[in-house]
């Protein structure tokens, strides 16, 4: 792999989070989003739901030999990835963060699938990117080495982004 290539990976994969977890814990002016922001969170979860059917669709289509719909299939889900990225972003750059009411043994579910969700959120992101580079350098081996890690925790982190949702959608 290109040194420069690698390089763009692991700059990617330690900014993103980084500026995510600046944004969610540095105060917001209250009333500092537009209207439309409040619509992000659903709009986001309905991304990952998105995203969520294209990764098993992309599966389908890869295990039944439709090379060119799972490339089509995966690319789109990681444009829609991408475009979750932007969307959350802009929600917390203008929203402060959202606290979850729940008690019990709800929180306990809530706050464990939350905990595997952004640890997991950040692990993909490399992940992914480096499937994404093999598969478009036509490096077959390697890009099926790299899915085998990839794929399970990209579809992990997208139904639990919905689920969270789910769960925190009675706060906001």
């Amino acid at each position: 792999m290109d040194k420069r290539i690698r390089n763009w990976i692991f700059m990617v994969s330690v900014a993103v989070p980084a500026l995510v977890a600046y944004l969610i814990y540095r105060p917001v002016a209250p009333g500092a989003e537009g209207k439309w922001v409040g619509l992000l969170p659903h709009f986001n979860a309905a991304l990952n739901a998105t995203n969520c059917l294209l990764l098993l669709l992309g599966l389908f289509f890869i295990k039944t030999g439709r090379i060119f719909l799972h490339r089509t299939t995966m690319l789109t889900a990681f444009f829609l990835g991408c475009l979750f990225l932007v969307a959350y972003i802009v929600y917390h750059s203008n929203v402060p963060s959202t606290s979850f009411g729940g008690e019990g043994i709800v929180r306990v579910i809530y706050y464990f699938l939350l905990i595997t969700h952004i640890i997991l959120a950040v692990v993909v992101v490399p992940l992914v990117l480096l499937a994404l580079y093999y598969a478009l350098k036509d490096q077959v081996p390697q890009h099926k080495r790299m899915v085998k890690v990839a794929y399970p925790v990209w579809l992990y982190v997208s139904i639990t982004g919905v689920m969270v949702y789910l769960l925190i959608r009675p706060y906001y």
